[in-house]
C-alpha cells in the first residue's frame, strides 16, 4: 500500500516539475500593411473573413493601415499568425492586390 502511494506522490512530483518547465509559446502580431492599391472594400472582407472581426473593428482597422502605415489584426502562436498572414496575401493575389502582412513577436 505504501508503495503506491510512493508512485503516486512521485508521479505528482514529476508532473508539476514537469509544468513549471513547459513556458507558454510565443505569441505574435499580425499586421497588415498600407499599400496604393488594395481597396477598403477589401481590407473589410479580409478582416472580416480571416481574422473574425465585425464590420466596425474591420473598418477601424482598415483606418489604422490607411493612417499609420499599418493594422493591428490580432495576436496569435506562430503558426496561427504564419497561416492568416498567407491567407491575406493568397486572397489579396487572387484578387490583383498587392496586400502584404508582417509578424511580429509579441
Amino acid at each position: 500500500m505504501l508503495d503506491s502511494f510512493i508512485g503516486v506522490k512521485m508521479s505528482l512530483q514529476f508532473q508539476t516539475e514537469l509544468m513549471n518547465q513547459l513556458d507558454e509559446p510565443k505569441r505574435y502580431i499580425v499586421f497588415m500593411l498600407n499599400d496604393d492599391y488594395t481597396s477598403w472594400d477589401f481590407c473589410l472582407r479580409i478582416i472580416s473573413s480571416v481574422f473574425h472581426k465585425t464590420i466596425e473593428e474591420a473598418d477601424a482597422i482598415t483606418n489604422e493601415i490607411h493612417t499609420k502605415g499599418r493594422g493591428f489584426c490580432g495576436i496569435y502562436p506562430y503558426e496561427i499568425a504564419e497561416t492568416k498572414a498567407r491567407a491575406v496575401e493568397q486572397q489579396a493575389r487572387e484578387e490583383g492586390f498587392p496586400m502584404k502582412c508582417a509578424i511580429e513577436e509579441k
